[in-house]
């Protein structure tokens, strides 16, 4: 079978981080999150472990609690770094940063918490043992966004609670050798175009056999 190259080429370059532009009054069914899931279990992972899980939070006090615990966070590093982007002129970076706030202020509203976990702890020891734990979990992650983008949905991948991440953990019951990966609020989109960033050229940050300095 040879795949339509255009579908994927398009779905590639239009999975956005949605902040602004999620639907949050629309609720979102279970099986739509499941078979999202579903894809996503697709994804490689580290030596085929697949010690992937995933908690899914629609309990409104748990969203609320987890996204208190964002904003204590957000309050102390986004107006800096905005400000600070502003500073240098870094418009579109501003930009982000107050997209950024803007989910932080109604991440409590986001009908659906997506939190991937990893079964065990990040290992002690050379970067290659951590980078590969991780490694083990953001190919699904990123399947299970592209997914969503698929069927009408939105994303931001998030990590700032995980600098509350025992907090967390006590408050969706999840075990002490359980690793959360991240906060996915997930909700439909409002249109659903959403176009490329801008990004450099490949030709400026690649590099052939060996690394160039310029």
């Amino acid at each position: 079978m040879t795949l339509h190259l255009e579908c994927a080429d398009e779905l590639l370059s239009t999975t956005r981080a949605v902040r602004k532009r999620l639907d949050l009054t629309r609720p979102v069914p279970r099986d739509v999150i499941l078979d999202c899931i579903r894809l996503s279990q697709q994804a490689p992972t580290g030596s085929n472990q697949q010690t992937w899980r995933w908690l899914v939070v629609t309990d409104a006090a748990k969203r609320r609690a987890l996204a208190d615990l964002y904003r204590a966070t957000a309050a102390d590093y986004f107006p800096k770094v905005r400000d600070r982007a502003r500073e240098r002129g870094e418009t579109q970076t501003a930009k982000v940063y107050d997209s950024a706030q803007y989910l932080a202020d109604h991440l409590h509203e986001a009908p659906v918490h997506v939190i991937p976990c990893l079964l065990g702890r990040p290992p002690e020891g050379p970067a290659v043992r951590v980078g590969g734990f991780f490694a083990s979990i953001y190919p699904a992650v990123w399947s299970f966004n592209l997914a969503l983008r698929a069927r009408g949905l939105g994303t931001a991948l998030t990590t700032l609670h995980l600098f509350r991440e025992a907090e967390a953990a006590k408050i969706l019951g999840i075990p002490d050798d359980v690793t959360q990966a991240a906060l996915l609020p997930v909700a439909y989109t409002i249109g659903d175009t959403f176009n490329p960033a801008k990004r450099p050229p490949p030709e400026t940050i690649t590099f052939f056999d060996t690394w160039d300095s310029r």
